[in-house]
Order: structure tokens, then C-alpha cells, then sequence
């Protein structure tokens, strides 16, 4: 199957977990995961109208985005890798939307080039349901405590919450508890779901799902 079908099969999967959870298919965004594929590979994706994408790493976003965004003028583009500090000028220079803030340093930098750059990002915090030593994101209990740092000090967009649930546990109960989170801290969005388990998510409450193979097949 080539790429552009698998989109619509994705979006049709969307529609029906959206109508299933009783809720309406445009609250949730679907961000096509083009990491690791190149420009030619992302093409047909954007040729069919998709516009949501998501990176991992900001210096491979950086080496076939800005080409892209000069045919494609209204690309909006997710940041859903780990962030480092020594790239967040980069960062908020390339992308609208970072989902991995995870620790104060980040936030400081962050708020630090918005403010020097002139760029309001949107923002999700990254939450380490699962609390796995080798994994970002803040602890579940810090989650208050972030938020109210970001929000209130640093006066950050905070948009919402992110999470990755362990590969080897049942996704729902960490989406359960991420929506928890979010509703503790009056907020909306939600970035929970991937391939294997975006329909689990939008159950839950998801409002953007992050699919990378389903639509652009195995990765090389």
C-alpha cells in the first residue's frame, strides 16, 4: 500500500474512534510522525493534504523542513523528541509546537527564545506515567508543581500534557491518568497515542495522536 492510502485509512480510523467515544473526529489532530523519512517520502503525504507533522530531532528537522515549508506554506510543525538545551534556539526557530517539556532547564530556555525570537510555540509537558528511570518527563506527582512553574512564572502557552506509556503495559491506564493530570490542571490538550494504540487514546480523551508507521509504513 502507498503512503497517501494509508493516510485515509488512518484518518477513517480517527472518524470511527472519534463517533465510538462520542466525540467529534475534528477535536483530535492527527500528527504524521516523519521521522527518519526524507523529504521525497514526506511529499506524498503533504500532496494529499496532510499538513500536521512530527519530528524527533530537531537537526533532522532542520535539514529537510525549511525546503518543504517553502512549497507547502502552511505546515504546522511538532517537535516530539527529547529536547536539549544547546538546540533550543533551533527549536523555537523551527518548529510550532514542542511536546517535550520535561524539566525547568528546558522551560527556562525555552521561555528565554520565545522572548528573544518573537515566536509564541504552543506547548505540551511531557509526563513519565509510567515513572521508567530511562525515559523523560516529569513524575506524575511533580505535575502541579510544573505546571504552575511554567504557567505562572514563566509565563508559557502550556497547552496541554504528553505522555508514552511503557511498551510492555496496557496504554489505557496511563492515558486514564494523564487525563486525570490535565483535568487537575485546567487543561485541554492531551498528546497520548501512537500507532499501536491511537484508538485506545481518543477514548481516552486524546487530542493529538502521533502515527508514524501506520502511515508511512516500516521504517528502514
Amino acid at each position: 500500500m502507498s503512503d497517501a492510502p494509508r493516510l485515509e485509512e488512518v484518518k477513517d480510523r480517527i472518524r470511527a474512534a472519534a463517533r465510538a467515544a462520542a466525540r467529534p473526529a475534528e477535536d483530535v489532530t492527527l500528527i504524521a510522525v516523519s521521522k527518519t523519512f526524507d523529504a521525497p517520502a514526506i511529499r506524498p503525504i503533504l500532496e494529499a493534504g496532510q499538513r500536521v507533522f512530527g519530528e524527533n530531532r530537531v537537526q533532522e528537522a532542520a535539514g529537510k523542513w525549511p525546503a518543504l515549508r517553502e512549497a507547502f506554506t502552511d505546515i504546522e510543525l511538532h517537535l516530539i523528541g527529547p529536547l536539549q538545551s544547546n538546540k533550543t534556539r533551533q527549536a523555537v526557530q523551527l518548529f510550532d509546537v514542542i511536546h517535550t517539556v520535561d524539566r525547568p532547564r528546558i522551560a527556562d530556555a525555552i521561555a528565554r527564545e520565545m522572548a528573544s525570537q518573537g515566536n509564541a510555540l504552543s506547548l505540551f509537558i511531557q509526563v513519565n506515567t509510567g515513572e521508567e528511570p530511562q525515559k523523560a518527563g516529569i513524575a506524575p506527582a511533580d505535575t502541579k508543581a510544573f505546571v504552575a512553574y511554567c504557567r505562572d512564572e514563566l509565563a508559557l502557552p502550556i497547552a496541554g500534557l504528553m505522555c508514552i506509556p511503557p511498551i510492555d503495559e496496557e496504554p489505557g491506564v496511563h492515558f486514564a491518568l494523564l487525563t486525570e493530570l490535565a483535568a487537575e490542571n485546567e487543561l485541554r490538550g492531551l498528546s497520548m497515542g501512537m500507532s499501536a494504540d491511537f484508538e485506545t487514546a481518543i477514548r481516552f480523551g486524546a487530542t493529538h495522536v502521533r502515527v508514524g508507521s501506520a502511515i508511512f509504513g516500516t521504517r528502514g
